[in-house]
């Protein structure tokens, strides 16, 4: 089977400065994929799903280079996670820069809206980042809209490899107030894809968060 032929990750001079000073500060990162990914997951008992850059080529079949790879879970099930990964991944959790490994000293975390971070061992690089979604009694709730609360199946979908994904149109309203170059292409592949009402919800959405946002006029 062919391997598709990746469109290269378009940065520019700052972000890619921002990146490199990332990496230096934080060490190295080797990601898995989803689909690598999803076979360390096999038998975790509760929902999570592949968000960012992934999601929209799930969706779209646009294929392009990505840095990292995003998987999130509700913020209510780290501590099954840490449990579930405990002997094979060591879990840290990244507040705001600020990282400390999860475990018997520290169980779960304080701020649902942190990530965690994924790593064999101190000289391992990473290997997944884990954005958290906040949740309201279980279910997934929208860190920028308030009163954007649904059950996980309802924001996600399945593709044909058994893995869930996060809807595109909620990935690119997450990355919407980010306006970043590389984003651009990601709005570009998926716009054609999402449906009317797809589309009214996102624009509906993003007016809220950005108003100005040079998207809106092709929504």
């Amino acid at each position: 089977m062919t391997t598709p032929r990746r469109v290269p990750l378009a940065r520019t001079p700052d972000e890619q400065a921002e990146e490199d000073a990332f990496l230096a500060l934080y060490g190295a990162w080797a990601p898995m994929d989803p689909q690598t990914f999803a076979r360390e997951m096999e038998g975790f008992g509760r929902p999570w799903w592949v968000v960012g850059g992934w999601a929209i080529e799930a969706a779209t079949g646009y294929c392009r280079e990505h840095e990292d790879t995003d998987v999130s879970i509700l913020a209510c099930d780290v501590p099954a996670l840490v449990e579930f990964m405990r002997g094979r991944w060591h879990v840290w959790n990244n507040v705001g820069g600020v990282l400390h490994p999860l475990g018997d000293r520290w169980p779960t975390v304080e701020e649902p809206r942190s990530q965690l971070w994924l790593r064999e061992h101190a000289a391992a690089p990473w290997i997944i980042d884990m954005p958290l979604t906040p949740d309201a009694d279980g279910k997934w709730t929208n860190k920028f809209l308030a009163d954007h609360v649904d059950e996980v199946e309802n924001v996600t979908w399945v593709a044909d490899d058994g893995i869930r994904y996060l809807l595109p149109e909620i990935v690119l309203f997450y990355k919407a107030r980010l306006r970043r170059k590389k984003d651009e292409p990601d709005f570009e592949a998926t716009l054609p894809t999402l449906t009317a009402e797809r589309r009214a919800w996102m624009r509906k959405s993003l007016e809220t968060v950005a108003p100005d946002h040079h998207w809106l006029e092709r929504l």
